[in-house]
C-alpha cells in the first residue's frame, strides 16, 4: 500500500510544492494536493495550514507544509488539536521531530531549503519512527 501524503502550501511555497509532489509521485507516494495551484495570486498561508491540519485529522497520512518559511504553516497548523507540525532544516532536526516530538507534520521553507534538501527532509521524516517511552509521556501533554 502506498503511503499516503497530504500537501499544502501558500503562494510562496507553490513552486516548492509541485516539484515535491512531481518526485514524491515518482516514487509510488499517493499524494493529495490541497492548493493553491498557482503561485500568480496571494492566498493566506493560515487557510492552507488549517484545510490540511482539518484532513490530517481525519485520516491516517503524513502531512507536508509549504511556506517560505516554514513557521507560518507550523505555527498555524499547530493550533489543531492533535497536531504537531515541525519546522524541519536539516536531517537532525527532522529526525528528531519525529523520535521525540511524534510530528505528523513536516513544514519546510521554500526560500530557505532546496528542493534536493527538501526531498531528503520529506523521505527522512516518512521513515524515521517514533521512539515512544519517556517522549509518549511528554507528547500527550502538548
Amino acid at each position: 500500500m502506498a503511503l499516503k501524503v497530504v500537501i499544502a502550501s501558500d503562494h510562496g511555497g507553490v513552486k516548492l510544492k509541485s516539484y515535491m509532489i512531481m518526485q514524491l509521485k515518482a516514487e509510488g507516494m499517493d499524494v493529495t494536493d490541497l492548493g493553491p495551484k498557482t503561485s500568480k495570486i496571494s492566498v493566506d498561508y493560515p487557510d492552507y495550514a488549517a484545510k490540511l491540519a482539518n484532513v490530517m485529522k481525519q485520516s491516517n497520512s503524513t502531512g507536508i507544509l509549504v511556506c517560505g518559511s516554514g513557521t507560518g504553516m507550523a505555527m498555524s497548523a499547530n493550533k489543531i488539536k492533535g497536531i504537531r507540525a515541525a519546522v524541519c532544516y536539516n536531517l537532525r532536526s527532522t529526525r528528531l521531530s519525529r523520535q521525540h516530538n511524534d510530528a505528523n507534520i513536516i513544514a519546510l521553507g521554500s526560500r530557505l531549503t532546496s528542493k534536493k534538501m527538501s526531498l531528503k527532509l520529506v523521505s527522512t521524516f516518512v521513515q524515521t519512527k517514533f521512539e515512544g517511552g519517556r517522549h509518549l509521556r511528554r507528547v500527550k501533554k502538548i
